[in-house]
């Protein structure tokens, strides 16, 4: 079994990490245990430049790390080089049947020189080098339309459809169904990402998503944040292998999750007024704010409790494995009491690391017992909770991220 984290993003986009190097994410890849990784950003002609230099073909339309690049031992026992695939996010921005639409779209490819010849063409529709997602006044379904002529081994997916400002179900510029968006091209729209702040459950409400692949990444702004959420793969580590699990479901077993309430548009409400609500409160305040009368965001469950056509408890029984994780130093931090940048979880992290193996496997298989025997009962006792998913949730919105606690107070 194999894990993927497709959506990631390097330096050279905004707000993120100098430390989005190849070096580092092949680094964090190792220590979480994900096996495939994407490269982020293959737009950016900086970005792709140094993935040839770093990176070297493995063969099979993926890459792999040159090893005089990789940073030495990891410490973790038993981790594994990642596979590097080529990914890269556009940001839509358009109007659309009388409506400015915004809207992300992931887009996967098999190899460099395919995203040479992509981005040269998208380059004489706008500015890709100021930013490693470029801002495009195109239209989603012209975007899949000169990416199936380029490129018709390429995959397509609506990146987090449904955050509420940048995606393809937004409440604020996104569609109310794929046929409004993509028209004659839907048929090749074969899955979606669900983004942070919902769960596969949950987006099976929408019938109309049945038919789709429903994935899961976790948009990676540093390293340290790669496998937020990420997708279990029963497939040949190969670039067919992995465009037929995306694509028909063949291989994918399932998805790791958020804890949606996490999720910083999870709840409708107003951040500057520390005001959270749910859809049903959203609704007997006509979307204003009442403390300061301006508009509420709109959140993930309220959107989709918009668009859905079946109840939480009517939903297909044959849907993929799901499990809601949360990162391994935030276990340790709730598990001990201290903050997840002191040098106590740091160490605590470094030596499960080291005894126990990737990050994954430490969360999701690794006996109890063997992780009471190295870390004590307090930790062995929080990743007890975690898998069963007895945790306390306190829902995020308007940008500002939910609390997940595994102890009380």
């Amino acid at each position: 079994m194999y894990i993927a984290d497709l959506h990631i993003h390097s330096r050279y986009s905004y707000a993120t990490s100098r430390d989005c190097t190849p070096e580092q994410l092949d680094l964090w890849a190792r220590r979480k245990g994900i096996h495939i990784v994407g490269t982020g950003d293959f737009t950016h002609p900086a970005w792709r430049e140094e993935l040839r230099e770093k990176l070297r073909p493995t063969g099979d339309g993926l890459y792999t790390l040159k090893e005089e690049f990789r940073i030495g031992e990891d410490g973790t026992a038993g981790s594994v080089p990642p596979r590097f695939v080529v990914t890269g996010e556009i940001s839509s921005i358009y109007k659309k049947n009388g409506r400015t639409r915004k809207v992300h779209s992931l887009l996967l490819l098999p190899g460099l020189d395919q995203a040479d010849r992509f981005s040269e063409t998208l380059e004489s529709v706008g500015n890709i080098r100021s930013d490693g997602r470029p801002i495009l006044g195109l239209d989603c379904r012209d975007l899949l339309e000169l990416l199936l002529e380029i490129c018709p081994r390429a995959i397509y997916v609506p990146a987090h459809i449904w955050t509420p400002h940048f995606s393809l179900f937004g409440a604020f510029s996104g569609f109310n169904s794929l046929e409004e968006c993509f028209e004659d091209l839907t048929p090749y729209v074969h899955a979606v990402e669900t983004g942070l702040s919902s769960d596969p459950p949950m987006n099976r409400r929408v019938s109309r998503l049945d038919r789709l692949q429903l994935i899961s990444n976790s948009d990676a702004h540093s390293p340290s944040r790669l496998g937020r959420e990420a997708n279990l793969l029963d497939i040949p580590l190969t670039w067919e292998g992995l465009k037929g699990a995306i694509e028909t479901g063949e291989g994918l077993y399932g998805t790791i999750e958020f804890f949606p309430e996490e999720g910083k548009y999870h709840m409708d409400g107003h951040r500057k007024c520390d005001l959270c609500l749910t859809p049903a409160q959203t609704d007997a305040c006509s979307g204003i704010c009442p403390v300061c009368g301006r508009k509420l965001t709109i959140g993930v469950a309220h959107r989709i409790e918009e668009l859905a056509d079946r109840t939480a408890e009517n939903i297909p029984a044959d849907g993929k494995n799901f499990q809601s994780l949360f990162p391994l130093p935030e276990v340790i931090a709730a598990s001990l009491g201290y903050t997840t940048a002191s040098k106590k979880v740091k160490g605590e992290y470094e030596k499960m690391l080291s005894a126990l193996g990737p990050e994954f496997e430490i969360l999701r298989t690794r006996p109890l017992e063997d992780i009471r025997r190295i870390s004590g009962d307090r930790i062995a006792e929080g990743i007890r909770r975690l898998r069963a998913g007895q945790v306390i949730r306190r829902p995020g919105f308007d940008g500002k991220y939910g609390e997940i606690r595994l102890f009380g107070d």
